[in-house]
């Protein structure tokens, strides 16, 4: 999609085509669609000067895009403008609500002194969200095509009087031309996702610089960013969202407050947002000494993956008196059940060394026909073991692999729901 084509879904008549196409149809039966679209008098006068195959191109991504988008952003999506890749890397709104609550309640006094600057602000999800508070937010962005779909985005929720879009260069950015600075570097390039820090636009190094010299910042990076490339500074956050690592967040200056690190899990409910009682926070304790290892108790823990990415299994272990199985393995077990955003609880009923033939034997005299196989240090092909298996039941349970030294073992196990 080019920018002559997206700009002509922006007048009236473009509006006007993008309300009538069905989004189910775009998906279902794109030939039908883009056919249909072809003999609409009103596509061919969008723009006289494009072909009208670039112009239904443009009506047939936009509103695949919105589809997808819908899971990020809800039922907004409908009224937002997308590219691909701006999708793809795009902060969901529930992180990017989460953010912006956090940043209001901890920088109040900087953000007296001014309004805040999103650098590689992107499709806009950070600067719609901190706006959306009333924080006064202009977005800084390179290419010409993503400016104005942020800007059409901005126009689309409403949010003019208080967030702007420009085009520029960050690497041209003052840090002090804005009391908080966000900053997302771009981590899609044309071969597709960067997992280089070094290879970002812009680079790591630029990133952390600006985010150092500014008064307070928040600066994103790829879940797996390695711990050894994180500002000595910073404070540092993981996210995930219902069980899935979505980003590190890394914190400075005036937004470094509270623990170095932190594991947060938010979880989306219809009609709630992250402040609305959907968080679970672990903080790192520099005084808890290093977990216990133990065999199997009654039960194991599964911890999220925030918790696991940010080296916090220990602070988890500890807050229901738990174990490790293994020093270098995540599960932890304990005799006690504590149901928790943080991680999930299984009832062990079983924990042996791993036999197929004894396992086989087992799933079948506990009555499964529903299996979950989860594992951790495991080399066992859980698709060749589930068919291996062969369960024909009425109950629900999970299989754990793992390995203790260098052995591997087996849990079966029950859930654990909240009463």
């Amino acid at each position: 999609m080019h920018l002559p084509a997206f700009s002509a879904l922006l007048t009236d008549t473009g509006r006007e085509v993008l309300e009538e196409v069905d989004p189910v149809s775009v998906t279902k039966d794109p030939l039908a669609t883009a056919s249909r679209l072809r003999q609409d008098p009103k596509v061919a006068a969008l723009d006289p000067n494009l072909p009208v195959s670039e112009l239904v191109n443009a009506v047939m991504t936009q509103m695949g895009l919105r589809e997808r988008g819908r899971a990020k952003f809800g039922d907004r999506a409908k009224r937002m403008f997308f590219t691909p890749n701006g999708l793809e890397q795009a902060t969901r709104h529930t992180v990017a609500e989460y953010r912006a609550r956090r940043t209001t309640e901890m920088a109040e006094a900087v953000l007296g002194n001014g309004g805040a600057g999103d650098l590689c602000c992107g499709l806009g999800a950070d600067l719609l969200a901190l706006a959306t508070r009333g924080v006064p937010v202009e977005g800084v962005e390179a290419d010409p095509l993503t400016v104005a779909v942020a800007r059409a985005n901005i126009e689309a929720l409403g949010l003019g009087d208080h967030a702007r879009i420009r085009e520029g260069d960050v690497n041209e950015v003052d840090p002090n031309a804005y009391p908080l600075l966000f900053c997302d570097p771009a981590r899609r390039g044309g071969r597709g996702r960067v997992f280089d820090p070094s290879a970002y636009s812009p680079p790591w190094d630029v990133a952390t610089a600006l985010a150092e010299a500014a008064e307070a910042a928040c600066l994103k990076a790829a879940p797996g960013i390695p711990h050894e490339a994180l500002s000595p500074g910073a404070h540092a956050e993981w996210i995930s969202v219902d069980g899935e690592l979505k980003e590190t967040t890394l914190w400075f200056g005036a937004l470094a407050k509270g623990p170095r690190r932190r594991a947060t899990v938010l979880h989306e409910r219809p009609g709630l947002l992250a402040s609305e009682g959907t968080v679970a926070h672990l903080d790192a304790d520099p005084d808890l000494p290093p977990a216990p290892v133990s065999t199997a108790r009654r039960y194991l823990y599964d911890p999220d993956p925030a918790v696991v990415r940010s080296h916090l299994v220990a602070e988890a272990a500890a807050r229901v008196d738990g174990a490790l199985l293994d020093e270098r393995i995540a599960y932890f077990t304990s005799d006690q059940a504590q149901v928790c955003p943080l991680w999930r609880v299984l009832e062990i009923v079983e924990f042996a060394p791993f036999s197929l033939k004894r396992l086989r034997s087992s799933v079948r005299a506990y009555g499964a026909g529903t299996i979950t196989i989860k594992k951790r240090g495991s080399a066992v092909d859980t698709e060749k073991l589930r068919r291996a298996l062969r369960p024909s039941g009425s109950e629900s349970m999970t299989i754990v692999l793992t390995r203790i030294g260098e052995r591997p073992f087996y849990l079966l196990c029950r859930g654990i729901e909240a009463s």
